[in-house]
């Protein structure tokens, strides 16, 4: 008989979790640009917010668990069939499902680094090992050195693009050799959260790959280009087979009936989503090449983000920005991410960004 004065335990690599540190959002009473968390500025598209009135007057019913409309509708707009469709409540949900579905103890999952910040925690939440792979000096994957950290542990390798924190996008070229020097038994997640912001020739398109790699997941989500962060709405694209597993481990009615209606309404005024995208994307350019005539040197913004390489002056850049007004995501020791918000917000950060230039430059005049 157990000991009464022991205490239930958590796995090990449970209580080693390294905690996800959300965009910091503003305090009560205090006026500033949340550009902290990677959102678009607008809110929910007219017929988005009718869809989503239209679907409270049946909350006291439970969702759809297959989300059938919404699968039929994702198999239809990518070519693939509903059958290889998986939802979930958010991307980082799916990808969690996807993981449990395929990583045991002791597997291995190859990512690029610094990439985003929940893939190491849901790998180690799956049992497996993270393995990070420095991102190259722009920013970007370093595909060759993570095709060599590939060894007979590894079960996955994930491919962010574009990359989150960072900004560059990978092409659909590099993607395809990437695939063909893999082995078939090695899973490759192309999470593709931001690729509607993503103007880079030859961007990669996940969907289009997935006819001709077997072992290739693609992750999609709802709270980028389409605004709906708050519903929790992301999906994957594989293999029916895959498919098939992913579904077995996913949490029961994992996308609520709000989400499912608003995604469902978003997909059918998409030139209007688009619209919304040229708009971000526009005035992404815009912050990037002020801060370019400034001095700053950044990574290629493919996302809805600007990246800032500041190292440890990371925590001291964000609460200077927060003093001024600006929320901002530092990443210690790293850098800043800086979300492509209203443009005021964005005038305010670029203001800020300049001063912090001309303090540098002070600095080292004086040494």
């Amino acid at each position: 008989m157990a000991s009464k004065s022991s205490s239930v335990r958590l796995r090990p690599d449970v209580e080693s979790l390294p905690a996800y540190v959300p965009g910091e959002r503003a305090t009560a009473g205090l006026q500033v640009f949340k550009l902290s968390s990677n959102e678009i500025a607008y809110p929910p598209l007219p017929a988005v917010s009718a869809a989503m009135v239209d679907a409270g007057a049946d909350l006291n019913r439970y969702p759809d668990m297959y989300a059938t409309d919404l699968t039929e509708a994702l198999g239809e707009k990518y070519g693939v069939g509903a059958e290889r469709v998986t939802v979930g409540n958010g991307s980082v949900a799916v990808l969690a499902h996807v993981l449990a579905a395929v990583c045991e103890p002791g597997d291995e999952v190859v990512m690029a680094w610094r990439s985003f910040e929940a893939y190491p925690i849901a790998v180690q939440v799956a049992g497996a090992r993270p393995v990070l792979v420095p991102v190259d000096a722009a920013g970007g994957h370093d595909l060759a050195a993570m095709a060599a950290a590939v060894t007979d542990r590894t079960r996955a390798v994930i491919l962010c693009s574009p990359n989150n924190p960072t900004g560059p996008a990978l092409t659909q070229t590099e993607v395809r050799e990437l695939l063909a020097s893999l082995p078939r038994s090695v899973l490759v997640i192309l999470d593709e959260a931001y690729i509607d912001f993503a103007t880079l020739p030859d961007a990669t398109d996940g969907p289009a790959l997935l006819a001709e790699n077997k072992n290739l997941v693609v992750l999609r989500t709802f709270s980028k280009a389409y605004g709906l962060a708050g519903l929790r709405v992301g999906f994957a694209l594989a293999r029916r087979r895959l498919t098939a597993g992913f579904r077995a481990t996913s949490t029961p009615f994992g996308v609520n009936s709000l989400g499912m209606a608003a995604a469902l309404a978003s997909l059918r005024v998409e030139d209007q989503v688009r619209a919304r995208v040229a708009e971000v994307v526009r005035e992404r350019d815009r912050v990037a090449g002020a801060l370019a005539e400034q001095g700053w040197t950044i990574p290629d913004p493919q996302g809805n983000f600007v990246w800032l390489d500041l190292g440890r002056d990371a925590a001291a850049f964000a609460a200077r920005a927060r003093a001024g007004g600006v929320l901002v995501r530092a990443f210690a020791g790293d850098g800043v991410r800086v979300t492509v918000g209203e443009r005021e917000g964005n005038d305010l950060f670029l203001a800020l960004a300049g001063e912090w230039v001309k303090g540098a430059q002070r600095t080292l005049a004086r040494a």
